[in-house]
């Protein structure tokens, strides 16, 4: 584009140069006719006409000398205008690309080439943006119906990624305009991500509060004197509201971890004093669920940086799960060895249970809030659904990972990889 503009300035200016040296030329040969005519050459008309080709030569080259200065001058400046136009598009983060009067791409930047890739100049802008909304807001700038607009676009390939974009004029004095386009796709997923999450925990607290009301409805009327039943209700009302209190603690506990996501602990944790600690407050509920805790720890230190209360509540969750999902093994093994990923030296906790297993389908959603793999027998060992997004999140302040290794009808393992002091 700005390569067009020097070619055409260059051959403007030479144009100028043959123009003064036509004129030149031509003053020379009246010059020599009238030098003739003063020796007794020629007619006396020769004199007149020698006169009229003076002035023609002094004043038709110097006019279009003029006009080919000023077009020069113009073609310059746009050109520079054009190159001014190429570095302001550069600086944008976000995809820009400026187009003419027919839609036609005149210069992308770097952000639009990585965000749509296959752009360049001369390639139409309703060829590679076939959406309605698209073309309707091309059409509207281009027609000079609107000076500038905005609307919203998805792109669904590779991935899908939704856009506000935004078209205007660059200014009156030249034919280009200029789209803008403003990724929304994060702020999307954070409001479907909220709006899931109110549902979900409006529907968890919600069960548990209808079940109340319908039992102190009862309690009061067809129950009221039969004191067998009364001791049936209030039992249960007492698992509910056991069950609300436990949700609001873990979102409480999720609430606080969002809020310092990125704050590294900087205290030394033993890991292996509390794993123990865990393995001993959990004694009685796997005795309960008939299973036996086995611990493999290796020798040596076992220290890494972290908050304990925090680590304690990780190990906790997921040994507790393991416990009551998995009580059909029988057992559960506990198991500390060094890093064996080939990445810098760190600790590896796994919990293993014998149990049912996890589909293959399940284990990428596990981690996600209210996401349980089977509904009716997560609420019947009054789970919330939240432990292991708690579990993320905490894993996530200690620079750690989670990952989940299952097999149906073979268990579970959840291996914890944390970074050694």
């Amino acid at each position: 584009m700005v390569d067009e503009g020097a070619d055409q300035k260059g051959a403007t200016q030479a144009a100028v140069a043959r123009l003064r040296r036509s004129r030149w030329l031509l003053a020379a040969a009246v010059v020599a006719v009238l030098a003739v005519y003063a020796f007794g050459g020629f007619s006396i008309y020769v004199p007149l006409l020698a006169l009229a080709l003076l002035v023609a030569a002094a004043m038709l080259p110097a006019h279009v000398e003029r006009q080919s200065a000023d077009d020069a001058a113009a073609i310059e400046a746009d050109g520079l205008e054009r190159l001014s136009g190429e570095y302001l598009a550069a600086a944008v983060a976000d995809p820009l690309i400026i187009f003419d009067r027919t839609a036609t791409i005149v210069h992308a930047n770097a952000a639009a080439f990585a965000a749509f890739g296959g752009l360049a100049p001369g390639m139409s802008l309703s060829l590679k943006f076939r959406a309605p909304e698209m073309q309707a807001l091309l059409d509207g700038i281009v027609s000079g119906t609107v000076a500038s607009d905005v609307v919203d676009y998805t792109e669904k390939l590779p991935v899908e990624r939704t856009y506000r974009v935004s078209a205007s004029s660059v200014g009156h004095a030249t034919d280009l305009y200029v789209l803008v386009f403003k990724d929304q796709s994060e702020a999307r997923r954070i409001d479907r991500m909220r709006a899931d999450f109110i549902a979900n925990a409006s529907h968890e607290l919600r069960t548990p509060l209808a079940s109340i009301a319908g039992f102190i409805e009862t309690l009061r009327g067809p129950a009221r004197g039969d004191p067998a039943a009364r001791d049936q209700f209030l039992q249960i009302m007492q698992n509910q509201t056991g069950r609300m209190a436990r949700l609001i603690d873990d979102l409480l506990s999720l609430s606080r971890l969002e809020m310092k996501p990125y704050l590294r602990p900087g205290t030394e944790v033993d890991l292996r004093q509390t794993i123990d600690s865990v393995i001993d407050s959990l004694g009685p509920l796997a005795s309960e669920n008939g299973v036996v805790i086995e611990r493999d720890f290796i020798d040596g230190p076992l220290s890494v940086p972290g908050d304990r209360d925090e680590l304690f509540q990780v190990f906790e969750n997921l040994l507790e799960n393991a416990c009551k999902y998995g009580q059909s093994g029988g057992r559960v093994t506990v198991s500390i060895a060094g890093s064996e990923d080939g990445q810098e030296a760190g600790i590896d906790v796994t919990i293993r249970d014998y149990g049912p297993g996890i589909a293959e389908e399940h284990i990428p959603r596990i981690t996600e809030r209210f996401y349980r793999v089977d509904v009716e027998n997560s609420r019947t060992q009054k789970g919330t659904g939240l432990g292991l997004s708690i579990v993320k999140h905490i894993l996530t302040r200690h620079n750690a990972r989670l990952s989940i290794k299952s097999e149906v009808g073979k268990g579970a393992a959840f291996t914890v990889h944390l970074p050694a002091s």
